[in-house]
This record gives C-alpha cells, sequence and structure tokens, in this order.
C-alpha cells in the first residue's frame, strides 16, 4: 500500500468535490479547478474526506495511487489557498514589464521576450525586477515560472539573471590577476 495514497484528502470548509468516474471537478472560494484521472484509481467522498484506492495490484495502479492522491491534495489545496511562485531579475538593464496579458522581459538579448499569460494565473510585476505568480493550479504554475526563468537563468559570477526569489546562486571567483 502507498504510504501518500493511503491517507485521506482532508476538505476544507467552502471546498466542493463532484466526482463523475475519473473525472473531478473541485470549486472553493479561490477558483474551479478540473481533472481527468488515471483509469487505475477510484475515489470515494466520505464527509469531509476523500480517499483514492487503486483498481488493481500491479506496478502501474501502485504508482498511480500516491500520484493520484497528491494530485487531489494539491486541487483542494490550490481553490482554498492559491499557489504563489516570485521571481528575482538581476542584472543592469534587466526589467520586466506586464503589457496587458503578456509579460515582457528585457534581460540582455537581442529582443525583448514576451510570454502569453494564462487567465488562471494572476501575474503583477513590483519595481520591474520581481514577478508574482499566483494561481489554484500548481502545474500550470510551476511551469510558467520554470519557462520564464529559463529565459535567462543566474550565472554564477555575477549574478545576472532571473531566480526564484527562495533561490541561491553558488558564487564563483572570477579570474585573478597574476603578479
Amino acid at each position: 500500500m502507498s504510504r501518500i495514497g493511503k491517507n485521506p484528502v482532508t476538505i476544507p470548509k467552502g471546498v466542493d468535490i463532484k466526482v463523475d468516474g475519473t473525472h473531478v471537478v473541485v470549486k472553493g472560494p479561490k477558483g474551479t479547478l478540473e481533472r481527468d484521472f488515471p483509469p487505475r484509481v477510484e475515489l470515494t467522498l466520505e464527509g469531509d474526506q476523500a480517499t483514492v484506492k487503486r483498481a488493481g495490484d500491479d506496478r502501474k495502479s501502485r504508482a498511480m495511487h500516491g500520484l493520484g492522491r497528491t494530485l487531489l491534495q494539491n486541487m483542494v489545496d490550490g481553490v482554498s489557498t492559491p499557489f504563489k511562485k516570485t521571481l528575482e531579475i538581476s542584472g543592469v538593464g534587466y526589467r520586466a514589464e506586464l503589457k496587458g496579458s503578456s509579460l515582457e522581459l528585457q534581460v540582455g538579448l537581442s529582443h525583448d521576450v514576451a510570454f502569453d499569460i494564462p487567465k488562471v494565473v494572476n501575474c503583477t510585476v513590483e519595481k520591474q525586477t520581481t514577478v508574482h505568480l499566483e494561481s489554484p493550479d500548481k502545474e500550470i504554475v510551476g511551469q510558467l515560472a520554470a519557462r520564464i526563468r529559463a529565459v535567462r537563468p543566474c550565472e554564477p559570477y555575477k549574478g545576472k539573471g532571473i531566480k526564484y526569489s527562495d533561490e541561491r546562486i553558488r558564487r564563483k571567483e572570477g579570474k585573478t590577476g597574476s603578479k
């Protein structure tokens, strides 16, 4: 039995879950999420708890058991308190600007890089060097933050680039002059 999968998901007040076979809809104060779960897991609701059970005992079903429970937990957590990612931009002339529903980055390339922000993600730019992403869908926030960071990851010598707010950049010593 999966150590993660056997734990029930506690449903907080204000969150409503509807299960239709493998299709699950979770509604809460911060939004609505939908997902099709793998056919190897079964979802059951009992009061204020949801449990995920596996259909068989083969390797794939055991793998989907823990995954299904974690996906459901992330959906419940996201509609009650949205997931947040913060990116910091450092470097001379490096900046971010929000234009309508797109984020434009100037990070030392010959052109500006534009990202279309999905409607489920709330994006704010603070002081042109800090980008805040917030959404009930953990997967979309993480993927968008990773794509933005991949444009210009921080380099270890001067620390210029885009990094997560909680990321530490290990700095290297540059070349030293000979005597």
